[in-house]
């Protein structure tokens, strides 16, 4: 098992989490005109999507050169976005794309 990602998800914790819990925290954020509510209810999970794009996208090698990678990663993405749009459910998409990557990977396609 690799732990070098913990920090990874606790920063991640520390970055999105302040932004989820603004409302909570100021009452006086209902108050704010509608737009800048969107805005900040979607910080947080543009943060957490940008961070996964960049983990889907790129791939390091053993020289520790970065390159565009192609995969079945991809294609859970897609059918996660598929699912969302479809059933607005962020949790049933996101246990398909687990689902398919885990299931291509034990195959030997990952």
């Amino acid at each position: 098992m690799d732990y070098g990602l913990i920090p990874l998800a606790l920063l991640m914790a520390a970055v999105t989490y302040p932004w989820r819990a603004i409302p909570l925290l100021l009452p006086a954020a209902k108050r704010l005109p509608a737009p800048v509510q969107d805005y900040l209810r979607l910080v947080g999970p543009a943060m957490l999507a940008t961070l996964a794009a960049v983990s889907v996208a790129v791939a390091v090698d053993a020289a520790r050169q970065r390159t565009l990678h192609v995969g079945v990663e991809w294609l859970a993405v897609l059918i996660c976005i598929a699912v969302v749009a479809a059933r607005r459910s962020l949790l049933i998409g996101l246990i398909l794309a687990v689902a398919l990557v885990a299931t291509a990977r034990a195959l030997g396609f990952g």
